[in-house]
Parts: structure tokens; sequence; C-alpha cells
């Protein structure tokens, strides 16, 4: 089993930026990637990145392309995802999530679905 902490969350204004941190222990494993998704009241849970565990790959969602950034310190066994400029539309629960299989391609990583192990989330709001 893995456990995960989200931490960071917030209540932020427009522009402002936010870190969030994703710290795992238990059973992790070197080939897990780290996948971040939101949740909006009233809405499906949304992919917003991922980082590979080496050689730390990302990828992002479009809507927050160029303002997020995830990095991982594996010594720690934790991620991060920095937030900077921050929009009303960027307010969720933010949750990190690991446990996809190995070799997973980009497309099937976005998907909550492979991702075996939760956050219980941390509450992000922007206000306008």
């Amino acid at each position: 089993q893995v456990q995960l902490a989200e931490s960071g969350g917030g209540l932020v204004q427009a522009g402002d930026s936010l870190r969030l941190s994703c710290a795992a222990s238990g059973r992790t494993s070197s080939s897990y990637a780290t996948g971040w998704f939101r949740q909006a009241p009233g809405k499906t849970r949304e992919f917003v990145g991922f980082i590979t565990r080496s050689p730390g790959s990302t990828d992002y969602a479009d809507s927050v392309k160029g303002r997020f950034t995830i990095s991982r310190d594996n010594a720690k066994n934790t991620v991060y995802l920095q937030m900077n400029s921050l929009k009303p539309e960027d307010t969720a629960v933010y949750y990190c999530a690991t446990g996809a299989g190995v070799g997973l391609s980009s497309y099937l990583l976005r998907s909550p679905s492979m991702y075996a192990y939760w956050g219980q989330g941390t509450q992000v709001t922007v206000s306008s």
C-alpha cells in the first residue's frame, strides 16, 4: 500500500501563486508516475498534470500549461505542484495520485482510472 498526503492548499487572490506538496509513504515504487487532478463542485475530476518517476517527464492539461509546473524530490518521496498566475476557474479540490502501471503512455496517464492510490485532497480557492 502507498499513502499520499497533499498539503499547501488555501485561499488566494487571482494572480497569486501556491505550491502544493504530495508526500508518499509506504510501499513507494521507483517506477510510479504521479498525477495531479482536480475536482470543482458539480464537475468531474479532471487531469492537471503528471510527472514520471524517472526521467521526470511531465505533461499538463492545456488549461494549466505555462502556469503550473510539477517537480519531484525522489529522496523525499515528494511531488510538488507549483501553481502561478492562478485564476478563479482553478478553484477546486486538488488530488495527487500514484500507482499507475509501468510504461503507460502519456494519453493513459491523463486518466484518473489508471491510478491506484489517491490522497485525501487539498482545497484551493482563488478569489477574483
